[in-house]
């Protein structure tokens, strides 16, 4: 377990991650949009404004840069390799996270894609931004299954500095501390023996 002055930085941080949950909240009420069922609705007048700004895809791509039109396949080829990881990291999360007792993610709390719905944007711009909100959800749930696996199987800071770390990364327990990886090893075996005993008398 992080001793009090990481836990009191970790609890800072996850403050600040609320704050900016709240700040994207409210600009729902800026831009006069709301969820119903989750789908999200527009004022009409404001999603007729909206219209009105979007660039016609055929301009669309009579004006942008050749290289990018070129390059374009090399993105989206990209999406096979995408899909067999949603596919192998979702049986992977089905089939061993029971047997370690491991709580499931959610895949649908990380990816998002509702972007293709707003008015002023062309069928291009929507096509890649559903693309974007596939990969880029997805390789945060997949990150998110990664650093649950590692938190139970090896739970323990590297001794360079990492760039950009997952959340529970700074829980684990920091490198050459022999003792307190034994004691949390020792925990968890406890946990788990309880967690069958209650199965068992249930």
């Amino acid at each position: 377990m992080p001793n009090s002055a990481i836990q009191d930085l970790i609890d800072q941080f996850n403050q600040i991650k609320k704050n900016l949950e709240t700040d994207v909240e409210s600009k729902r009420k800026q831009f006069n949009y709301q969820f119903n069922k989750k789908r999200i609705i527009f004022e009409r007048v404001l999603f007729k404004a909206h219209k009105k700004l979007k660039t016609g895809s055929f301009r669309y791509l009579f004006n942008a840069n050749p290289l990018v039109i070129i390059t374009a396949p090399l993105i989206y080829v990209l999406i096979v390799p995408l899909l067999l990881l949603d596919l192998f990291v979702s049986l992977y999360q089905a089939i061993c996270f029971p047997v370690y007792k491991v709580q499931k993610i959610k895949r649908r709390d990380y990816i998002a894609i509702d972007r293709h719905k707003l008015g002023y944007l062309n069928t291009i711009e929507k096509i890649g931004c559903m693309y974007c909100g596939y990969a880029n959800g997805l390789l945060s749930y997949v990150g998110e299954i990664a650093s649950m696996t590692e938190q139970y199987f090896c739970p323990i800071k590297h001794a360079r500095k990492v760039k950009n770390p997952h959340d529970r990364y700074w829980s684990f327990v920091d490198y050459g501390d022999a003792d307190g990886y034994v004691c949390r090893l020792d925990s968890k075996q406890n946990t788990n023996q309880e967690d069958d005993l209650s199965k068992k008398t249930k």
